[in-house]
């Protein structure tokens, strides 16, 4: 059995394939990701119900999965509240760069060769979508025998 919180078989798949540099793509439930993501990723609906998971959630579950060192998410409007960037930012921790682009960036980014993964979740808030780029793991297995 699994020992960790993340459980579905196609992300667990699409975690182990990812490398450092990957991307992964947390996007909110009017992500149109039928159409913006790249050729490689491994789309996951998790989108049941509105408001749930929150990508908040999602993004809690994938820092005790491996390690990132960049995230991006949209430029927001001045005029516009959105309370998620600073929810992930608290999540992975000040030492995270984060990145914001225009939109048209995020979704070119987000349609790169280097998504391996595009998990769809059921947020319904704005300026939901997080791009996180995958880390290094500077811990040294532990060698029986």
């Amino acid at each position: 059995m699994i020992n960790g919180p993340i459980i579905h078989p196609p992300i667990l798949g699409a975690l182990a394939a990812a490398g450092h540099k990957s991307t992964i793509l947390v996007a909110d439930a009017h992500y149109a990701a039928a159409t913006a993501v790249g050729p490689h990723a491994t789309v996951a609906y998790l989108n049941f119900t509105a408001g749930t998971p929150l990508t908040t959630e999602v993004i809690a579950a994938l820092t005790s999965m491996l390690p990132f060192e960049r995230r991006t998410s949209m430029t927001v409007p001045d005029d516009v509240g959105a309370e998620v960037p600073a929810e992930v930012g608290a999540i992975l921790g000040a030492e995270i760069p984060h990145d914001t682009v225009a939109r048209e960036e995020f979704y070119a980014l987000a349609r790169s060769e280097d998504l391996v993964l595009c998990i769809v979740t059921g947020d319904t808030r704005r300026f939901a979508n997080t791009l996180l780029t995958v880390g290094v793991n500077l811990t040294e297995p532990s060698r029986s025998g």
